[in-house]
Parts: C-alpha cells; sequence; structure tokens
C-alpha cells in the first residue's frame, strides 16, 4: 500500500509541475530513487506519465487559450505565452523537445496547443522530451553517469 502511495505522490506532483501549481518533480523522483524502495524504471515511467499528461492539458488549454487567456488561473503569463509562441513559431514543433526546461517550457506546450500543433507529434516531442530529463535524472542519481 504505501508504494502504490508513493507512486500515485510522484504521479501528482509531476502532473502539476507541467500545470497550473509549481511543484519539484525532480525532487520527488530523487528522493524516491535515494529510498531505492521502488524500480527505478517503475519511478521513471511513473513520473513521466504524470508530466506528460500535465502537459496534454496544457495543449488543451492553449486549444481554447481565446476562452481562458484572461482567467487569473491560467497557468501561463502574457509575456511568457507570447515569448514562447514567438519561439515555437520560429523552431516549429521541434521547439517542444524543451518543454522538460524549468523556465518555458510549460509555456511551450500552452503554445503548441495555440498554434494548433497535432496531438500525436505534440505527445510523441513531449514524451521523448520529459523521460529523456527522467532517465538522464535516475542514471545520475543512481550512480550511472
Amino acid at each position: 500500500m504505501e508504494d502504490l502511495l508513493s507512486l500515485a505522490g510522484l504521479f501528482a506532483v509531476a502532473f502539476i509541475a507541467a500545470t497550473i501549481l509549481p511543484a519539484q518533480s525532480e525532487a520527488a523522483l530523487v528522493a524516491l530513487l535515494v529510498l531505492g524502495e521502488q524500480s527505478p524504471v517503475l519511478l521513471v515511467i511513473v513520473a513521466t506519465i504524470g508530466n506528460v499528461l500535465g502537459s496534454v492539458v496544457n495543449w488543451l488549454l492553449g486549444r481554447w487559450i481565446e476562452h481562458y487567456r484572461d482567467r487569473r488561473w491560467f497557468p501561463v503569463g502574457e509575456q511568457a505565452l507570447d515569448r514562447a509562441t514567438g519561439w515555437y513559431r520560429r523552431w516549429g514543433r521541434w521547439s517542444l523537445l524543451l518543454s522538460w526546461a524549468p523556465i518555458g517550457g510549460d509555456a511551450l506546450t500552452v503554445a503548441a496547443g495555440v498554434l494548433r500543433e497535432p496531438f500525436w507529434s505534440f505527445l510523441l516531442l513531449v514524451t521523448a522530451a520529459k523521460a529523456g530529463r527522467y532517465i538522464v535524472l535516475a542514471a545520475v542519481t543512481m550512480g550511472f553517469l
């Protein structure tokens, strides 16, 4: 039961970290890796799924941004969204490989929705970026890098 709660907590933190509220999914992952009670592969998978699903929420918000852009709870400020949209227009879908970045990554996922990036290419690139970050973090934590 405790393992399931740890995994659910990691999922929740990773999800939240990619959406509206600030959270540190990296710290949660490292803490669970250091404890060593769960498989590192399972932990990376759970964190990746949570973080990608959070980014999907941002993509969906971007699709309907004109309805929600002025809301106080909207996860990306006007300037950050404009900057991310400009970056996205310049580099295209490949900029989603930076969606893992702590500054601007979430705005890129919203910009992808605003600019109507097809869902499947969005999902593929964001998953690669988020999984890559967690894999490197796990490898460093476990002493492989």
